[in-house]
């Protein structure tokens, strides 16, 4: 009897297993287009059909991007910012780059912009919290990370203020970086009456799949004419100046001007895409005055519609450097195709400079960063390490004239996975500050004496932890 049992269930169990690896199979041949990640999740599957193929389900299907091709042509923002003033870069040898982002963003290159870049919290802080202060419209406000702390405080009293004096606020928080199981902001806010929403955030486990999927922008925008951006978040450890425990430095960028339409626009898709509420309104999108000289524009990305786009735009900056590249970020882990131009342009006679934290937040980034650095070394980058505070900015100039500047690190998981916001400028002041901010954090250069000393346990550990570098 039991004989018979097995025999009749064995087939139904291969048919099943059989099935589901189909289904994966042709889903992957379909739908991936790297070549590694596509091999993985068949083979996964192949061994273990129905683990792997709850895994897939989970981790592998792209359901944020077929949700905002849903979302395609039905809001005006865009056709809100062409209307703004704004010319091509038609003049000096960066018109290709101009003409290139164009098309990738589908967003204008804008005239008349003033960009004013902030550090750390103790001077971004008070000018932010002066300009929802005088809010008599709109505040929206996205941060990856949005502290329950005296500052996150004091951000969630001003936010108040200006909701009860009629402000339209919206207040935008990832689901994990502003705590995934309790976040106490939202918890005031909504209290308050104030509209929070938190991205990709859900407690059911048939949405957990969007749990590696975050927002890390951070924008604020206060009465569509006056926005900041940048790499900081909202929480003590950037008040530098107070000595916390785990000091983070950081650049921000106050903007007036134009491009704040564009700024409010990225705002208003992750709003709709998160809440399901159109910000429509003219109120969001008031008229633009010139307020300085800068060429600038917003370049978004994420797993969505702009997958990629702000790599694209860093790869085609770096083809036509001519004398220098410069980049500081937190995070340091690239894909090959990364790692490739970098190398060429030093290999051409590029100055690389690329300045990393001696000690980030992350130590198994730190690993593998580590075992990452040789091929660049090789080429020829120049890498330093800057003492601490752990700095957490992400700055790029190149020939001290074109800039780009936001939330994006440069690794994998926020050039792919993360929904990020950066800022293009076109202007040799600038460019020339921000350039001279990076030079002056070249404090200790990497060298492959350095890296050659590693004790061999230490190096096996760093090898290791690179391989985990598309998840970290």
């Amino acid at each position: 009897m039991i004989y018979t049992y097995t025999a009749f269930i064995d087939p139904l169990v291969l048919a099943c297993r059989i099935c589901v690896i189909a289904v994966v199979v042709i889903h992957v041949l379909l739908t991936k287009r790297d070549v590694g990640a596509s091999i993985g999740w068949i083979g996964v599957t192949v061994l273990m059909p129905f683990t792997g193929g709850i895994l897939y389900s989970m981790f592998g299907i792209n359901r944020v991007r077929r949700r905002a091709k849903r979302m395609i042509g039905l809001h005006p923002w865009h056709s809100r910012t062409m209307t703004s003033r704004w010319r091509r870069a038609e003049e000096g040898r960066f018109a290709p780059l101009a003409e290139m982002v164009s098309k990738l963003t589908q967003r204008p290159l804008l005239a008349g912009n003033l960009v004013t870049p902030l550090h750390d919290g103790d001077s971004a802080y008070p000018q932010m919290l002066e300009a929802i202060g005088n809010a008599q419209n709109t505040v929206l406000l996205c941060s990856y990370i949005f502290r329950s702390d005296d500052i996150g405080h004091k951000f969630c009293n001003a936010l108040i203020a200006a909701h009860q004096r009629g402000a339209q606020v919206r207040v935008l928080v990832d689901g994990v970086g502003s705590g995934y199981f309790h976040c106490g902001v939202a918890r005031i806010l909504e209290r308050a009456g104030v509209p929070v929403g938190r991205f990709m955030h859900s407690m059911l486990p048939w949405r957990m799949p969007f749990i590696n999927m975050r927002d890390h922008k951070k924008i604020l925008v206060v009465d569509g004419r006056v926005g900041f951006m940048g790499g900081l978040n909202i929480g003590e450890e950037n008040l530098t100046a107070l000595h916390p425990t785990h000091p983070v430095s950081d650049t921000h960028f106050r903007i007036a001007g134009p491009v704040i339409h564009q700024l409010s626009e990225a705002f208003a898709r992750d709003w709709t895409f998160t809440t399901g509420e159109e910000l429509t309104a003219d109120i969001f999108f008031p008229e633009q005055q010139s307020h300085g000289d800068s060429l600038t524009r917003i370049v978004t990305a994420g797993p969505d519609s702009d997958l990629e786009k702000i790599e694209y735009t860093m790869l085609q900056a770096i083809s036509m450097a001519r004398h220098s590249v410069r980049l500081m970020t937190p995070y340091f882990l690239p894909d090959d195709r990364f790692l490739t131009e970098l190398a060429l342009a030093a290999l051409r006679g590029i100055e690389v400079d690329i300045v990393v934290p001696h000690h980030s937040n992350h130590v198994i980034i730190d690993w593998a960063r580590s075992a990452n650095l040789p091929r660049f070394l090789d080429s020829g980058c120049r890498v330093w390490q800057a003492r601490p505070p752990f700095n957490h900015s992400k700055l790029m100039v190149v020939d001290r004239h074109w800039s780009f500047v936001g939330s994006s690190n440069l690794d994998v998981r926020s050039l792919r996975l993360n929904f990020e916001i950066n800022l293009e400028a076109y202007d040799d002041a600038l460019a020339a500050t921000i350039d001279d901010f990076i030079a002056k954090h070249r404090h200790e250069r990497l060298t492959h004496h350095d890296l050659d000393r590693r004790r061999l346990p230490i190096k096996l550990r760093d090898a290791f932890a690179r391989l985990l570098l598309p998840y970290l």
